[in-house]
């Protein structure tokens, strides 16, 4: 996984929107709440304070293999909450560093 993508855990379970929010370029999408977008850096932050006030536990999870092209990567992780999966696309920096451009933090299988 790219540097500076684990600290979304630890960033939530402080509460840290303004810290969650840093992790995402100006412009990301991020597909919260379910069904719905939440476009640019400023609306995810105040999409994550709304979140946080309610005082969740995030616990770290084990990243798959991340898929890398360029500057531009691939990460996904199957959720210990059962929400189906969950993927991220990020780019990387000027400094070296990666954020996130698109977030899919749930999703579910199609139902059969």
């Amino acid at each position: 996984m790219p540097p500076g993508l684990k600290a979304g855990a630890s960033s939530g379970s402080s509460g840290d929107a303004t810290g969650v929010a840093a992790l995402y370029e100006e412009n990301a999408v991020l597909a919260y709440p379910p069904g719905g977008r939440t476009v640019g850096r400023e609306a995810i932050r105040e999409l994550w304070a709304t979140v946080l006030a309610g005082g969740p536990r995030f616990e770290p999870e084990q990243p798959l293999p991340t898929l890398v092209s360029g500057d531009i990567a691939l990460t996904s992780t199957p959720p210990k909450d059962g929400a189906g999966a969950r993927a991220q696309v990020v780019r990387r920096q000027p400094d070296g560093s990666w954020l996130r451009l698109i977030d899919q933090p749930e999703f579910a299988p199609p139902a059969r």
